[in-house]
């Protein structure tokens, strides 16, 4: 039985309360340092002593300390449960052997029950002892998957991941742990009561270097056998270090144990876990990633989800990657070199390992520092455990939205890597992102512009822009995978069209693959890759190369929901080879910065009308809102508006009158000339028409006709048409003058261009220059084809007939 004492009774405060005693007692330091610091300000001073702290305590913290120590904490009174905690703190050899405690835990320690108790109602059934063996990761995630019959019923599907992804983080850090647990206890043991940065160091120590360790007398093989289970899962998470416990945390994982056990679950799921062999020596972290990722999937499945929001297959990865390291070859080779890499959207990790691994399969002295940033809680979770697991800095891979909670604001890395998700609304993020454009413009991540709400594409890559080095720094390169929208989605002067202007003007564009279609789990659209740099080699500059990958895949033999190709080595060597080959092909295009760009112009044509007041056009009139606001009152006063709409249909009725007065077939070609008519009309009736009112009948009275006058201005300007108006997209490299000559002016030989109108925009039409034009077949052939049908359907009918 643990004895108590003030450190370890002070373990199971929580932060607020701890700072209350600091205060109370007046111990010098700050009530805002962190929890550890205050506990260890408190265990040192010699003024508090454990019967002082205790009787500052309430009934219920009392009872805490009782339960973390396994003392009984009956009774209602505080005295006896006091005195109960007093006395199991004196020193006897009964209770020399100590259980292990959490560190500094987040929330009050939940009992911890002996280790292996000696009554039980029931006998549990034990773990076997032997893992089951696999021939495959795909067979262990089925394996691991099939706890979903276990779930069914008591859980809804969408749910399943949750009880599951956390215990295959669980089981996988179990096992890690396994060769150094007794290693673990023995240095709880011995630093118990030693400041606490100073037993974390050590614990971490004893652990083997994994970067963690749980310091809990439990295991899955405890796990599963007698006892009260669920206070035994909850005593085996807090006994994790801080960094597990916040991967846990964000599983939500102490609320799935209590319901698993309230439907008497937990047992059943826990032995499944135990019979699964997820030891680094069995399974790769490259395996686990596969494991997680097809979990994943399944969970997707489920839950009516995006899978592709989560993962990238891991040979569009390898390709990503191979596209970023391939002008680096000889810097990577370098002894000890050391390289960084961030990922926006890391999902569960899958671009920051693969990334990692194929740096050190080319250097196995190199080392790769990644940091990545998720908005999905479980997949962060995942990603920090894989983290952990490979000692890499868990601290690097940070929960938030990337655009309004940039979480390494001022990092700067040697590469990047992305798959965001496709079409991702950012209208949550908006008010943080549109403050940025507008306060810090050019000098933030998103001055050159803002895409519509519906699709965040391009300001994930805007975002990346901005943890780019400076190229005097050795610069940085980017890939980043789209769908074909923001190749060309955006009018010119758009917020998509200036984000690719600003790639493309600052030389930033290397190249785009255009990858298969069917390549991603969750769709089977075509997708691209883009290659963004600000160290361009100097043959690339000022250019763009454009690559035709659509026909590099092979058939895969099983699909994974949408996904039903894949890269294969020999593709992906050979999209590479025509990458660093440089030259224009069949499948290879390479093209100046500038033939992207183009201006838009609008095209004008005179505005040429005739008028009549022949009883039709009179008719239309009647349509006119500004007609229709005459006979129209906004008066509250019922009296009142009865009054002026009275009084606006006898001004109908009058004008109407006018009109009528003119000559019914009499077509007038020039507009003056109509309006000094009705006018006078007017002036012969005692009447005077309104401008708008006079603007309606226009409208209403006139016809376009080539062969009118045409209308001008009161400065004597020629009026443009509207509904001829027209618009001309000429590219950049070429005059819009000699355009208009060539392609616009001998057809309407009248137009002109409006430049005031003008917009530069930038588009890829990527399809466009690689598509080949198939020609139609022959009637011959089709009617061919027709009249061998018939015969056979002919033959058909006889054979049932017959």
């Amino acid at each position: 039985m643990p004895r108590p004492t003030k450190r370890s009774a002070l373990r199971t405060l929580a932060k607020p309360r701890l700072a209350k005693l600091v205060e109370q007692f007046a111990i010098e330091i700050s009530p805002r340092s962190a929890g550890a610091k205050l506990i260890d300000a408190l265990a040192r001073a010699r003024k508090l002593s454990l019967a002082e702290l205790l009787d500052q305590l309430s009934r219920d913290e009392l009872k805490q300390i009782c339960r973390a120590h396994l003392l009984d904490d009956s009774g209602q009174a505080k005295a006896p449960i006091l005195a109960r905690i007093l006395a199991a703190a004196e020193p006897t050899p009964a209770s020399a052997a100590k259980q292990p405690k959490p560190l500094a835990p987040a929330k009050p320690v939940i009992a911890k029950p002996p280790l292996m108790p000696t009554v039980s109602p029931t006998p549990a059934p034990v773990a076997d002892p032997q893992p089951r063996q696999f021939k495959s990761f795909s067979e262990i995630a089925g394996f691991i998957w099939s706890v979903a019959d276990l779930l069914r019923g008591d859980f809804k599907a969408h749910e399943y991941g949750q009880v599951i992804l956390p215990f295959t983080v669980l089981r996988r850090l179990d096992m890690i742990l396994a060769p150094t647990r007794e290693a673990v206890w023995k240095a709880d043991k011995q630093y118990a009561d030693k400041p606490e940065t100073t037993r974390h160091r050590m614990l971490l120590r004893a652990s083997g270097g994994v970067g963690f360790y749980n310091v809990s007398q439990f295991d899955f093989e405890r796990l599963t056998a007698p006892g009260p289970h669920a206070d035994n899962f909850i005593a085996y998470i807090n006994g994790f270090s801080n960094n597990v416990r916040d991967i846990l945390e964000h599983f939500r994982f102490t609320d799935q144990i209590e319901r698993l056990d309230k439907n008497d679950l937990l047992l059943l799921v826990a032995q499944k876990f135990a019979g699964v062999d997820l030891h680094p020596d069995q399974v790769s972290n490259a395996g686990m990633g596969s494991i997680f990722e097809e979990l994943i999937r399944k969970f997707a499945e489920q839950s009516n989800e995006t899978a592709g929001e989560h993962f990238t297959p891991r040979e569009v990865i390898r390709f990503m990657v191979e596209l970023l390291y391939v002008e680096d070859e000889q810097q990577l080779g370098t002894p000890q070199v050391i390289r960084t890499l961030y990922d926006p959207a890391c999902g569960t990790g899958g671009m920051l390992s693969v990334a990692e691994e194929h740096l050190l399969e080319r250097n196995p002295d190199a080392q790769l520092r990644v940091y990545g940033q998720e908005l999905n809680p479980e997949s962060y979770a995942i990603c920090r455990a894989d983290m952990l697991i490979k000692g890499d800095d868990a601290e690097h891979i940070k929960l938030g939205n990337s655009f309004s909670e940039d979480g390494h604001a001022k990092l700067q890395v040697d590469y990047l890597l992305s798959n965001p998700p496709f079409g991702v609304d950012w209208t949550k993020a908006a008010d943080a992102v549109r403050a940025e454009h507008e306060s810090l413009g050019e000098r933030g991540r998103f001055g050159p512009g803002l895409p519509r709400k519906n699709d965040g594409s391009l300001l994930f890559l805007l975002h990346m822009l901005s943890k780019m080095k400076p190229p005097e720094q050795g610069g940085s390169r980017l890939a980043i995978v789209f769908n074909g929208s923001p190749l060309f989605t955006g009018a010119a002067e758009s917020g998509e069209s200036e984000i690719r202007r600003h790639l493309l003007e600052h030389d930033l564009l290397e190249a785009i693959v255009a990858l298969p279609d069917q390549m991603f789990f969750n769709t089977g659209i075509n997708t691209y890759i883009w290659v963004v740099t600000n160290r361009k080699p100097a043959a690339r500059r000022g250019k763009v190369q454009l690559i035709n990958g659509v026909n590099y895949f092979q058939k895969m033999r099983k699909s994974l929901g949408d996904k039903r190709k894949e890269l294969g080595p020999q593709h992906i060597e050979q999209l590479t080879g025509l990458f660093r080959a440089f030259e224009d092909g069949p499948d290879v295009k390479i093209f100046a910065n500038e033939d992207f760009g183009f201006r838009r112009i609008t095209v004008e044509r005179p505005l040429q009308l005739d008028f009549q007041a022949s009883p039709e056009r009179l008719a239309r009139l009647e349509d006119e809102r500004a007609w229709q606001g005459l006979a129209s009152s906004k008066k509250k006063d019922k009296a009142a508006a009865r009054a002026e709409i009275a009084s606006g249909k006898a001004l109908q009725a009058q004008i109407r009158a006018v009109l009528g007065g003119l000559d019914a077939a009499q077509v007038f070609m020039d507009r003056r000339s109509f309006v000094a008519a009705v006018k006078a009309q007017a002036k012969a009736n005692g009447l005077v028409i309104a401008p708008a009112v006079m603007k309606a009948i226009l409208s209403a009275l006139s016809e376009h006709n080539d062969a009118a006058q045409v209308c001008r201005d009161k400065k004597g300007e020629i009026e443009a048409d509207t509904n001829l108006r027209d618009y001309e997209n000429v590219p950049l490299t070429e005059d819009i003058e000699a355009y208009m000559a060539r392609e616009v002016l001998p057809h309407v030989p009248d137009a002109w261009v409006d430049h005031g109108k003008t917009k530069v925009g930038y588009e890829i039409p990527f399809t466009r220059h690689f598509y080949e034009y198939v020609p139609p077949r022959a009637l011959g052939v089709i009617e061919a084809e027709i009249l061998a049908l018939e015969d056979e359907i002919r033959g058909m009918l006889d054979g049932v007939l017959s």
